[in-house]
This record gives structure tokens, sequence and C-alpha cells, in this order.
């Protein structure tokens, strides 16, 4: 799977809006077929910086992904509301999900 995680700084004045301004970017991406997962969060060091935790099936579902409507659509607007360029990682690991944490169990 191509796992991705995106910080993205909003301005201040954009901070409580950010989560209206990605619902359709957010909606369309997980419509995708190829899409596992689009999940937000938001720091809480930094309330102005949002964290995207993603993953796509292959580098077919990441390559739909990219040319798809919603994110060109999102790739042209959302930078009004930004800080900065948002910082990526993104990489192919050998897994199709997520796995229980070995150093904790909850009964």
């Amino acid at each position: 799977m191509i796992f991705i995680v995106v910080k993205f700084e909003t301005r201040p004045e954009w901070a409580e809006r950010w989560p209206d301004l990605v619902a359709e970017f957010t909606e369309g991406t997980r419509a995708e077929d190829g899409n596992l997962w689009f999940e937000w969060s938001r720091s809480l060091a930094n309330p102005a910086e949002y964290v995207l935790v993603e993953a796509f099936r292959d580098a077919d579902a990441g390559r739909a992904h990219v040319t798809s409507a919603h994110f060109e659509k999102a790739m042209a607007e959302l930078p009004r509301a930004l800080a900065a360029t948002p910082k990526i990682i993104s990489q192919t690991i050998d897994a199709t999900g997520w796995s229980e944490m070995g150093e904790m169990t909850v009964a």
C-alpha cells in the first residue's frame, strides 16, 4: 500500500474552518475504489496544524487519486488557507491495513 502522512499548517483565520474547506475533498477521496483510509486529526501542540493520514491500495490507486477532479480542485483551493507548503511523508509499504500494537493489549 501507499501510506501517506501530510501536515497542513493553516492560517489562523482558517484554523476553525479547515474541516469545512476540506469536506468535499475528503468525501471524494473516501469514495475512491482504491482508498483505504483518509483521516484528519488536529495537532494538540499547534491548533492551526491538521494532520492527514491516508492510504491507497497500490500505485494505480494513488495515480487515480492525484488525477481525480476532487484532488485537482483541492490543490487549487486549499493554498489560500495555508500558512506554509504542506509537509509530507509518502512511502510504499508491505501492508494491507492496520495491525494491532504489540507493546500494548487492551482486554
